[in-house]
């Protein structure tokens, strides 16, 4: 089934309902959104895109991005969506891997994409006036849909290939285990939409619910809190840095969240402390999914209620997990045989079903090492406990083994934050001649703080075992981050061997 066939089946039902908003500006209908769906994907086969070709989106969050997505999967063709803070060599290593050759892109950025056989198109909302109806072409649930490229950290990006019946899946089991979606919500696009916040507009189409674009084009607190004041009903996707800073802001500017009905928050940790401020802040808004590119948005799920659940007797330690298997995979804990772990025991995290990409895009070589017997291992550790509760502990790549012991640095990172003077923390493991490898802290510190080794040494010590504590604390102003709101632990690496070397 062709992805598109939704929002067709929501124009002709409910042609006068409102959906594309920029801002609270009301732009289009459901039944103008659809046309200015077929009219983009007339232009896109005049020029010569066929089913099974790629179409690059190279944009900030705009009214055109959701244009895009529905008029690329009508006519059967494949969207690349390409993260718009990406450098023109990095973009154009993208396109040429994926072997496309059309672009969609901001009028400022068409100086940028100049490469040999690359036509680039900029699509303007007034461009979209038409009354022509096109039906979507068949699509099997296997096609390709979507062409997803990791945010390449340790290396060239991998091109996840995402088919329609992969993001089907994800949207039935995104209302059989996260949430409702309601005619009278609203999705507020405040995150990359080149990422889970334009996966998950399709379930807010399917619904017939409205869809705004900040004006700013990204995530901005006080547009985001206005908006919701305005709009009403809000729903969100957002990295837990997006959260954090949504919960210091409106304790310094005195917003309750008003308007906002759901926050889903995922693409990396959430510490304990910044989920548990947020709560009291703003009450039973957050939901918690764990997913991968690999397996979009559906792994696990930690429900409202659980989240916001401070009287059962696990509470703080189920708020500590991602929650438990979402209803359309399996989940285990593997190690290195893929034997299943016993409760309690950490391995890597392990997932097959429907939602389990086919593989990466013309690497067969990448796809055998990731998909073993049927099975993904997403490099994630984790445990399982008795209950069914996963407890992420770390990337594969990210543990730290000191003196033949293994350190997961999100327990550290965890129990630094518990500090008064801490705002941000993030632990990496460093060269020993001692030990093999040493824990190094970089750390934000709070407004008016300054860090103290021995202060935070005498805190770890209080709450760790002593060979996990860092060996060095080093104050930073901000932690590098990607446009998904993760850390970038090889950056810090990086940081930290040129800091060595100046040493």
């Amino acid at each position: 089934m062709n992805l598109a066939i939704w929002l067709e089946r929501t124009a002709v039902r409910h042609p006068n309902r409102q959906a594309i908003f920029l801002g609270s500006e009301c732009l289009a209908t459901y039944k103008e959104f659809w046309l200015a769906v077929c009219a983009l994907r007339s232009h896109l086969e005049n020029e010569g895109i066929k089913p099974g070709d790629r179409v690059a989106v190279y944009m900030r969050n705009c009214p055109e991005y959701l244009i895009a997505f529905y008029g690329i999967w009508s006519m059967g063709a494949v969207i690349l969506p390409i993260n718009s803070k990406l450098h023109t060599k990095e973009v154009g290593w993208i396109l040429e891997n994926a072997g496309c050759a059309y672009v969609l892109c901001e009028e400022s950025s068409i100086s940028e994409i100049n490469f040999p056989g690359v036509t680039v198109f900029n699509p303007k909302w007034q461009q979209f006036d038409s009354n022509i109806h096109i039906p979507p072409v068949k699509r099997s649930s296997t096609d390709l849909a979507w062409l997803f490229y990791t945010s390449g950290t340790t290396g060239r990006p991998k091109g996840v290939m995402i088919t329609h019946g992969m993001i089907k899946t994800m949207a039935l089991s995104y209302f059989a285990d996260v949430d409702q979606v309601h005619p009278s919500d609203t999705t507020l696009y405040a995150a990359p939409m080149s990422h889970g916040a334009g996966l998950y507009s399709i379930m807010h189409v399917l619904a017939g619910a409205r869809h705004a674009i900040p004006v700013s084009g990204g995530f901005d607190e006080e547009e985001i809190f206005s908006l919701a004041e305005t709009l009403q009903n809000v729903h969100m996707f957002a990295a837990p840095t997006m959260v954090k800073r949504l919960t210091t802001f409106s304790r310094k500017n005195g917003y309750d969240g008003d308007g906002i009905r759901t926050i889903v928050y995922a693409g990396g940790p959430m510490y304990l402390s910044d989920i548990i401020e947020a709560v009291e802040q703003f009450g039973s808004l957050f939901i918690q999914v764990y997913g991968q590119g690999e397996c979009p948005m559906g792994i696990t799920v930690l429900p409202r209620f659980e989240v916001s659940d401070r009287d059962s007797e696990k509470w703080k330690k189920r708020l500590q997990s991602v929650g438990y298997a979402q209803s359309a995979v399996e989940v285990k804990i593997g190690n290195k045989e893929g034997v299943a772990m016993t409760p309690g025991e950490i391995g890597e995290i392990m997932v097959r079903g429907e939602l389990v990409m086919p593989g990466y895009w013309d690497n067969k070589e990448a796809t055998s090492k990731t998909i073993v017997n049927g099975w993904l291992l997403t490099g994630d550790m984790g445990s399982i406990d008795e209950d069914g509760y996963i407890t992420m502990h770390d990337r594969s790549k990210d543990m730290i083994i000191s003196g033949g012991s293994n350190i997961y640095p999100r327990e550290v990172e965890e129990i630094l934050l518990l500090h008064e003077t801490v705002s941000e923390a993030s632990v990496v493991g460093s060269e020993s001649d001692e030990w093999g490898e040493e824990v190094v802290a970089f750390i934000v510190a709070e407004k008016g703080y300054q860090i103290s080794s021995q202060v935070l040494d005498k805190h770890c010590l209080e709450h760790i075992a002593r060979f996990k504590r860092p060996k060095r604390y080093i104050q930073v102003s901000e932690l590098p981050k990607n446009n998904y709101g993760k850390v970038l632990k090889t950056t810090l690496r990086e940081n930290l061997s040129k800091i060595s070397k100046a040493d």
